[in-house]
């Protein structure tokens, strides 16, 4: 039995991790999910004693006012042991509380990570923190100094301590990991899922990438993935070890896709991943019916955040809303407290509060923002799950959202049909050439469609166009095919599925026989339509149909996303001069 004089103390131990040597380095894989590619690790401490684990190593430290140098030995170790030649970008680890105790100053980590001798883009700092951030402002700009020199950073444990949404926000992290507990048993948990799709649409919304940690079971890589999560880590994916690592498990190849998905943030209509009500909840406390003045100023004294309390009955369904405020002011009043105490509250409360359903979608919830009622600015507004309270939320949130979404429609859809425009399209082509995936560029574009647009007006034009849009996305497969719109009467299919030629001919058939309830009778009997020339000459012209003119890319056939449009259009181009519905082009392969 050992003695006590060799049992080591914490301070011990702290003092030994200091010394040189005293830390040593493990390394565990990221992996990319749509091609299986470990594309970087990150970096974990570990001490010479195995019984001393990195949390317990770090209390030690910060218990010991020690964090920052205890943090910075460890970025040196892991900085220096990292193969970056196999390994990727490297994630280090790096509290919030040292950087805000100036315990890590920004050019000092700088320095420490340009003496690896790599590019600072290679490293991507992980900020973690186990206590409440008060001044995430100073944070944002210390981190500044960091992104100034190329780093990369990171929102470590989201979903588990104190990483928050407004972190997230101000700190306008690259990337986002969601903790384990988020993401461990997800399969079987339909609250991990739901909350872990929320942050899906909130990475969308804020252009960051999501990492998932504590993947341990196919089944729950499986739902990552589908989620349209990029990046994940854990057992499943590789353990933490002294080297890195290029290899990932067969499991993992067998549960990942054949097909690489149609991801949210590259293929999505503007329609966009549902947000309902739900993701704007906020859980807040209410009163009852018979609740006194007293009752609603000592609620409003223990939450001092909260705008307005919500007053409901004893089914809890809600009665109305009181206003911080309009309560505070008239309780100010001389002697209001002594007469007003202890009678009922309820006529301080609006009793036609604003409220929404936790299943109703954000594009109804907009029309909020256009009532005559500008309450849901000052009271916010209630939320309700089968007609009883189930939280409130913010009007400021709601106008962030509603912008948020706006926005981003703006920039990636066509506003006549919602569909993703030219970026998303170039970027998914893109995604499917370097995970060399095989694929089918289909350029579909309607025949005679001036003459129609000159005789109908561009009202009627519209609709044909959206006819277009609605048939070719009735005839993808919304898992692994896109459909783009590229503008006018021109449109992009990619497609995966196998059956793509039966697809696109279905497609041409059904627009062909739908669209003809777009023409007057006169011109269906006729068969043609009458017009001018592009001389100014009379003509007639053949009733608008569809053409699909397609490339098939196979791996190493294209470079770039130009070369397929370029060769999809040439295949459009060629089907209208043979007047066929459908017409393949085989490029031939690139020269080597």
């Amino acid at each position: 039995m050992p003695s006590l004089h060799s049992i080591p103390t914490g301070a011990s131990l702290l003092e030994r991790a200091l010394r040189p040597g005293g830390l040593h380095a493990v390394y565990q894989p990221i992996v990319r999910l749509e091609d299986r590619c470990v594309v970087a690790h990150e970096g974990l401490m570990r001490h010479a004693d195995p019984q001393c684990t990195p949390l317990h190593l770090l209390d030690l430290a910060r218990a010991g006012g020690r964090l920052g140098e205890l943090e910075m030995g460890a970025v040196r170790t892991l900085a220096h042991g990292f193969d970056f030649d196999r390994g990727g970008r490297l994630l280090l680890n790096l509290s919030a509380q040292a950087i805000l105790q100036e315990a890590v100053r920004p050019q000092q980590l700088i320095d420490s990570l340009r003496a690896s001798g790599r590019d600072l883009g290679r490293f991507v700092i992980e900020i973690t923190e186990r206590d409440v951030v008060e001044d995430v402002a100073r944070l944002a700009d210390a981190i500044g100094y960091l992104r100034a020199a190329g780093v990369r950073i990171a929102l470590d444990d989201f979903g588990n301590g104190h990483s928050n949404f407004w972190m997230w926000h101000e700190l306008n992290p690259e990337y986002v990991k969601i903790d384990r507990c988020l993401v461990h048993g997800i399969a079987q948990s339909p609250g991990r899922l739901s909350i872990v799709k929320a942050l899906v649409q909130v990475a969308e919304s804020l252009g960051t990438e999501l990492v998932a940690e504590g993947v341990e079971h196919g089944r729950d890589l499986m739902i990552v993935r589908d989620l349209g999560i990029r990046y994940a880590q854990g057992f499943l994916l590789g353990r933490p070890q002294a080297a890195v690592t290029t290899a990932v498990p067969e499991e993992v190849q067998q549960a990942a896709p054949q097909k690489l998905p149609v991801w949210p943030a590259a293929g999505r209509r503007a329609s966009f991943p549902r947000i309902t009500a739900a993701h704007l909840l906020i859980e807040a406390p209410s009163v009852g019916e018979n609740a006194s003045n007293g009752d609603v100023e000592q609620v409003f004294r223990q939450h001092p955040d909260l705008p307005a309390l919500p007053v409901v009955d004893d089914s809890r369904r809600p009665l109305g809303l009181i206003n911080r405020r309009v309560f505070n002011e008239r309780m100010a009043v001389p002697f209001a407290r002594e007469l007003l105490g202890r009678k009922s509250c309820i006529p301080f409360m609006h009793a036609s509060p604003i409220m929404a359903d936790v299943g109703q979608g954000i594009d109804a919830m907009s029309e909020i923002l256009m009532g005559e009622d500008q309450r849901y600015l000052s009271d916010g507004f209630i939320i309700t799950r089968e007609g009883r309270y189930a939280g409130v939320g913010t009007g400021e949130a709601l106008v962030r959202r509603v912008t948020e979404m706006r926005i981003e429609a703006a920039r990636y859809a066509n506003p006549l049909t919602l569909l993703p425009g030219n970026i998303p399209i170039a970027e998914h082509i893109g995604r499917l050439i370097e995970a060399g995936q095989p694929f089918v560029a289909a350029y579909c574009d309607l025949n005679h469609f001036k003459p129609y647009n000159d005789q109908y007006g561009y009202f009627r034009g519209d609709r044909m166009i959206r006819l277009v849009a609605a048939t070719l996305v009735r005839h993808a497969e919304p898992s692994w095919d896109f459909v783009g719109h590229v503008g006018g009467d021109d449109f992009v299919v990619l497609l995966q599925s196998e059956d793509w030629e039966r697809r696109c001919r279905e497609a041409v058939a059904e627009f062909d026989a739908a669209s003809r309830a777009l023409f007057d009778e006169a011109d269906l009997t006729r068969g043609v339509l009458e017009g001018e020339d592009r001389a100014g000459r009379y003509a007639t012209f053949p009733l608008t149909t569809l053409t699909i003119g397609v490339v098939r890319a196979a791996p190493g056939v294209f470079d770039s996303a130009d070369e397929v449009a370029s060769q999809a259009a040439a295949a459009k181009r060629r089907a209208k001069r043979l007047g066929l519905s459908v017409y393949v082009l085989d490029p031939e392969p690139m020269p080597a």
